[in-house]
């Protein structure tokens, strides 16, 4: 398999390339971030379930929050979706986010031109820490997943004081979804620990293990403590009381192989 580099430059995490590779089935795109393959063109499936999985547990799914803009398949999806008036994309690199206005414009089916979209450009811990807006869905996937994260920084975001900053941004009863490129039993075991329910799902991939989305849904009144009990860094302790719950509800789907 031949790629040609599109653009190769350095940021403030170190290189990310857009490659491109042109094929008998037509050509598709990667980005690559320190030598590290992150995502492709060439399906989606399992980012457009993402979006799916969340607002499919929400009524009125009217705001959306998208933590990475990526090659833009959560984003359209999002955007197809009834009832959806608004979504944010918080997306840390400038250079991804201009590549929608030119490469991956098609991926994200010119989103960024729709008057419901937001972008931000910038770190998605530092955007959780500086605001309040609350969402009906956040949508998570600016890593492999929570143990394979882009940079060391991210990781908090999948550890308790991440997961408060993100049940912050909930509305209550919203829902949280979380992509993975594998399975991640201590992340799933702090969710559990959190939210009323937990769902993971598992999406086959061509090779190796499944693509894993885990859902998270908190009652309103929970959703409400989560919220309260955050700080504007974050960094808080659990709601008071939250062991003397019963233990949460988890669910395994698993999609067939076949399909899209």
């Amino acid at each position: 398999m031949v790629f040609v580099t599109v653009e190769r430059l350095t940021t403030a995490r170190g290189e990310l390339v857009l490659r491109r590779h042109a094929g008998a089935n037509g050509h598709h795109y990667e980005i690559v971030s320190n030598g590290v393959f992150l995502m492709d063109t060439r399906s989606g499936r399992s980012e457009r379930e993402l979006v799916r999985a969340a607002v499919r547990a929400v009524p009125v799914p009217a705001r959306v929050l998208i933590g990475g803009l990526g090659v833009g398949f959560s984003l359209a999806e999002a955007l197809r979706t009834p009832g959806v008036r608004r979504v944010t994309v918080v997306e840390v690199e400038p250079a991804v986010v201009g590549w929608h206005r030119t490469h991956l414009a098609p991926y994200s089916a010119a989103g960024l031109d729709d008057p419901r979209v937001d972008v931000v450009t910038a770190d998605l811990g530092d955007w959780l820490d500086a605001g309040v807006e609350r969402y009906d869905a956040v949508c998570l996937d600016v890593d492999n997943g929570p143990e394979w994260t882009v940079t060391p920084r991210n990781g908090w975001l999948y550890r308790e004081p991440g997961l408060a900053a993100l049940g912050r941004r909930l509305a209550p009863g919203g829902v949280l979804a979380v992509w993975s490129a594998a399975a991640a039993p201590a992340f799933e075991a702090r969710l559990r620990d959190r939210y009323a329910a937990v769902e993971r799902i598992e999406i086959p991939v061509t090779r190796g293990e499944p693509d894993v989305i885990y859902v998270a849904q908190a009652a309103p009144r929970l959703a409400s403590v989560i919220a309260a009990s955050a700080t504007p860094t974050g960094r808080c302790p659990a709601p008071a009381g939250r062991r003397a719950r019963p233990r949460p509800r988890t669910a395994v789907e698993r999609f067939p192989s076949s399909g899209s």
